[in-house]
């Protein structure tokens, strides 16, 4: 019977660190992660959806990217309007001013706060904005911009931004999405008045930029898919942060990590709410109540 000097001794593992846990996570998960993938390849066969081809929202789409159609808001909307698409990633104005689609529950794209992909960039200091070149592709932002004016009292000019080649010369230009960050991120002489941010000051809610909104048809399945999709995005968050190549690896994990959400919930829903009671005092209507489904 070996003494106790004799037994042999247990050895602890060697403390792993976070990175060596990262990598160790990452192969234990990934058959489960490529399952997922490969369910969502074909799910959406049937159905006609489209999203916008901005960053902020890959997230949404994780797995259904080569069944969707990617196009500013605008054109998304026009899709819709015309039956051409059985579901849309769009403004959520498009929403509230049509009453012909329901929207998503629990999913959305939207702000607490700065959100850098919507504002105004100026020259000229805010109360004294002669007019704004605006790019029309989000009806959203127009909108929240007028809202944000009119609180103001300020009455500037809205004309149509002819492209992004010439905001760099013009005064004062509402700016969104991906153009909208190069922009920023190219040190222009301008000011940046972020719009996320103005409405948190304003209403102290975050604001909805985007829903998904279904036609009213049967949809069943196709409600579930964008639910499971938005679940495989956001668990593979870190993922779709690291291997993008959009701008730098920085600015993804501060936008799509703390200033985008995509959650619709409580607060979210006061938003909306807020949103719906200005539109109508500043008469930019009619307005519908939102129709939500699960």
């Amino acid at each position: 019977m070996a003494t106790p000097d004799e037994m042999p001794k247990l050895r602890m593992a060697p403390p792993e660190t976070p990175e060596e846990l990262a990598r160790r996570f990452e192969r234990e998960t990934r058959p489960a992660l490529l399952q997922r993938e490969y369910e969502l390849e074909s799910s959406l066969a049937g159905f006609k959806v489209g999203s916008v081809p901005y960053l902020n929202a890959v997230p949404l789409t994780r797995g259904l990217e080569e069944q969707i159609l990617f196009a500013p808001p605008s054109e998304l909307a026009r899709l819709l309007q015309r039956d051409e698409l059985d579901a849309a990633l769009v403004s959520l104005t498009e929403v509230l001013l049509h009453d012909r689609y329901d929207i998503l529950d629990g999913i959305a794209v939207a702000s607490l706060g700065e959100v850098q992909s919507v504002f105004v960039a100026h020259r000229q200091p805010l109360a004294e904005m002669r007019e704004i070149h605006c790019d029309t592709a989000s009806l959203s932002s127009l909108n929240l911009l007028k809202v944000l004016l009119a609180e103001k009292g300020w009455r500037p000019e809205l004309r149509p931004l002819p492209d992004y080649k010439t905001a760099r010369s013009l005064d004062n230009v509402l700016l969104i999405g991906d153009p909208a960050i190069e922009f920023a991120r190219s040190s222009p002489p301008h000011e940046i008045w972020d719009l996320g941010a103005a409405w948190l000051d304003l209403t102290g809610l975050p604001f909805v930029y985007a829903v998904w909104a279904l036609r009213r048809i049967p949809n069943e399945i196709l409600r579930r898919r964008l639910r499971e999709a938005r679940t495989f995005g956001l668990d593979t968050l870190d993922y779709i942060i690291s291997s993008r190549t959009d701008f730098d690896l920085n600015f993804r994990k501060d936008y799509l990590g703390w200033h985008i959400h995509y959650h619709l919930s409580t607060d979210e829903r006061r938003g909306i709410a807020r949103f719906i009671e200005l539109l109508r005092k500043h008469g930019l209507g009619p307005v519908y109540e939102p129709r939500f489904v699960a």
